[in-house]
This record gives structure tokens, C-alpha cells and sequence, in this order.
């Protein structure tokens, strides 16, 4: 099982929607995906039309030891799910208090049947982020490609560094996407040179595109793929999953980690073309 959580402290990057997306995209690849939303804003909860189920079983349930996992997993579609609480807030504030960070490691230790597992964490490095990075043993990060994107890089790739050295030695950032994406804006171009010239090995592939179908989704409480299969946001999405797929099976295979989502001379080409763009 991968176990990967989408991670950014800067808000409104498309996080939750990538973790939807991406689920919902790897089950069409015939992957078996758990999300799980550990965001007190409950924005994957809603975007999935949740909202009235996760006061009786949610992960603050399972966190706090009330309900099993078995209990708390929510079937919706070909993806099971695991909502989140507003009540979420609350234990957050005591697992702080008590600086308990390995709750959901924990509640998760026989967690089996999955492929994937994708986990929507809070816009910041707090209690139920650290969480997180506790349990998975990847993190991709959303990243729009607008002024201020990179904020907050620095401060997450420090965590992940103490992390990996620390608690959990498999952690590491595996993956960036790039979202909100319009190749015809000089700005968005412009962000993308500077995520090549800082982190070039991580960077996806597939860009998603700035698209009025994946902002309209969540208000429907659908993925991408229920709203319109056949739209740029529902290729983009797919085109992400199958990227993922491949660099699953490039790792099994024994290839190079650096080789892992594209050929190699991908970054090349991506400053070629900028460079002619502009």
C-alpha cells in the first residue's frame, strides 16, 4: 500500500481537490483507494456529499477510540472514505496539548486491502499534519502556479527533514503538482521555471489545468469524472494517475527514483519551452 498525504500550509492550492481526484482517477486505473479526510474544515467531506454522515462515524471517532476502522469507513462510489468532524478541531487542540502525534499511526496499524491511501490534511504543519506524516510514506504537494506559490516550502521541507530523521526514516516528498495551470499566462509559466530550477526530480508530468469543471464539482458533490468524464480536468486527473501508476511500477521493477514519473529529459524540454514561450 502507498500511503501518501497531500500536504501544503498554504491555503487554497487545490489540495483537497487533487486528493478527490486522484482517488477517484487511480480506482478508474482499478487501484483500491482510501481517502481519508483529517481537515477540520471538512472541505473533502463536503466535495463528496458526506456532510450528514461524519457526526456519527468520522476519524474523530476512530482517533479517539470509539469506533473501529471497519465502523467509520464510508463507501461512496469506488472509493471508501473516512469524513472528517468539526469535532475534529477539538481533539486537534488536545493532541497538541499533549503533543500526541502518532494517533492516527496508530489507529491505522492494521489498516490492508488498499493500494492507496490518501490522506487531505489541514492548510498548515499542525498536530493532524504531523499525523500524517507519521503514517504515510510519501507526501505530494500541490502547488498553483501563481505569485506566493512556493510559500511555506521552506518550513514544510524542514519538518519533513526532522521527520525522516527522527520518527519515520521512509518519508519523503515524491511528487508535485503543479495546479491551476494556463499555459498562456507569462505568471504561471514563470512559477513553473522556478519549481524546475528548485525541485525539477519532483515535479509531475501532468499539469492541472485552470478549468471551470473542477471548481464546479465539489458544489455538486461529485469528482471530476461524475461531473464530466471527458473534460480537460477529468484528462488531467487521469493523465496525474497514470503517472503515479507508473512511477509504482518503476519501483518494483528496481529503476532509479529520479527516473520514476517521466523520461529523463522531461525538465529539458519544459525549460526549452519556456524559454521560447517568453
Amino acid at each position: 500500500m502507498r500511503k501518501i498525504c497531500f500536504v501544503n500550509p498554504k491555503g487554497g492550492v487545490g489540495k483537497t481537490t487533487s486528493v478527490v481526484n486522484t482517488g477517484a482517477a487511480l480506482s478508474r486505473l482499478g487501484r483500491r483507494v482510501l481517502l481519508i479526510d483529517l481537515d477540520p474544515q471538512q472541505h473533502l467531506t463536503y466535495s463528496l456529499g458526506l456532510e450528514g454522515l461524519e457526526l456519527k462515524k468520522s476519524i474523530y471517532h476512530l482517533l479517539k477510540g470509539e469506533l473501529s476502522f471497519e465502523e467509520v469507513v464510508l463507501h461512496r462510489g469506488e472509493l471508501d472514505v473516512i469524513a472528517s468532524s468539526a469535532n475534529l478541531e477539538e481533539l486537534e487542540m488536545k493532541l497538541a496539548y499533549i503533543k500526541k502525534d502518532d494517533l492516527l499511526k496508530n489507529s491505522l496499524k492494521y489498516l490492508s486491502g488498499y493500494d492507496y491511501l490518501l490522506i487531505d490534511c489541514p492548510p498548515n504543519l499542525n498536530i493532524l499534519t504531523i499525523n500524517a506524516m507519521l503514517t504515510a510514506n510519501e507526501i505530494f504537494v500541490p502547488i498553483q502556479t501563481e505569485f506566493l506559490a512556493l510559500q511555506g516550502m521552506g518550513r514544510l521541507l524542514k519538518v519533513v527533514r526532522e521527520l525522516k530523521k527522527n520518527r519515520n526514516t521512509l518519508l519523503k516528498v515524491s511528487g508535485i503538482i503543479a495546479t491551476r495551470y494556463d499555459e498562456r499566462k507569462r505568471l504561471n509559466n514563470d512559477v513553473i521555471k522556478t519549481i524546475v530550477e528548485y525541485f525539477d526530480d519532483k515535479l509531475f508530468k501532468t499539469f492541472i489545468h485552470e478549468h471551470i469543471d473542477i471548481a464546479v464539482a465539489p458544489s455538486n458533490k461529485q469528482t471530476i469524472f461524475e461531473l464530466k468524464s471527458r473534460s480537460r480536468g477529468a484528462k488531467d486527473y487521469l493523465s496525474l494517475a497514470e503517472e503515479i501508476v507508473l512511477s509504482e511500477n518503476a519501483e518494483n521493477m528496481g529503476q532509479k527514483e529520479e527516473n520514476r514519473s517521466r523520461p529523463e529529459s522531461f525538465v529539458e524540454l519544459i525549460k526549452k519551452d519556456l524559454k521560447r514561450k517568453n
